[in-house]
């Protein structure tokens, strides 16, 4: 079975700092790497990390706040420069497609390969993505802007007792950001192995937090603890707040195994 894991490659809010980017991560699981959000600068930092881009395919756009997407044309114009041929994919709201589009047409339209936009609804829980080592389901958020999560599942093919083979889940890692506080999410999210959860904000900030339509590093420990996760990763991180060790202060009394998304580190699924 292949390592299931996540990298973050950027774990802020909406305002950069010195310490981090907008939201964008790496997921490994079932042999394959998909790009979830594509916040500004992310092509840079995948070089900086050396990750290559051979095995990236897919991508998947939670919203259309820029935090979440500027980094798409700075991405996919490199990939033409570096004289890339496989498609990629993208799958996300269809109104990125007419944002995109001309930009590709202007920046990058002597580019090699196909970019295939892939609409979705935010606001169903569906099947988007499936072959036969993963599928990627939709989570409904509740945020200013149409908005969704995503749920990975790493399956397996296995014997059964009179011969015949059947696919069993082994693995799960849900990536919910940008929300606030909704309890509806903890259905599809039951028992996952590990779950990124924004915590926008600390308990002082919940006005606010309630205003902008995010979650606090409290709330977040909640919706874990009721979804009976194995891991929280914290992230999207508010720039007012500079000691994210805060975030875990108020996370850790509600749900003890929870640890600081930062930049550049990876996560085990599973473990």
């Amino acid at each position: 079975m292949s390592e299931a894991k996540v990298t973050i490659l950027g774990c802020g809010s909406a305002k950069p700092t010195k310490t981090t980017s907008p939201s964008a991560q790496l997921v490994d699981i079932g042999d394959k790497r998909f790009l979830v959000d594509c916040g500004e600068g992310v092509i840079l930092t995948m070089q900086k990390l050396g990750i290559k881009t051979g095995r990236l395919y897919n991508i998947f756009i939670s919203h259309l706040h820029g935090d979440h997407c500027f980094g798409l044309i700075g991405l996919l114009t490199t990939l033409g420069m570096l004289k890339r041929t496989q498609p990629m994919h993208i799958y996300a709201q269809p109104d990125l497609e007419k944002l995109l589009q001309p930009l590709l047409d202007y920046h990058a339209n002597d580019r090699q390969y196909d970019v295939i936009f892939h609409p979705i609804n935010p606001r169903k829980h569906e099947v988007i993505f499936e072959d036969r080592t993963v599928s990627v389901e939709t989570i409904p958020l509740k945020h200013g802007v149409p908005t969704c999560g995503f749920l990975f599942k790493e399956t397996k093919r296995v014997k059964k007792e009179d011969g015949s083979f059947e696919y069993v889940t082994t693995k799960r890692y849900a990536y919910c950001s940008d929300t606030q506080y909704s309890e509806k999410i903890v259905p599809i999210i039951e028992g996952v192995e590990a779950l990124y959860h924004e915590s926008t904000f600390l308990n002082e900030h919940g006005a606010r937090s309630k205003e902008v339509k995010h979650s606090t590093a409290a709330e977040a420990a909640t919706i874990a603890k009721k979804a009976n996760v194995g891991k929280l990763i914290l992230g999207h991180y508010s720039a007012r707040v500079e000691d994210h060790n805060l975030f875990l202060q108020e996370a850790q009394p509600i749900f003890d195994n929870c640890v600081l998304a930062e930049e550049h580190l990876t996560f085990d699924i599973g473990d």
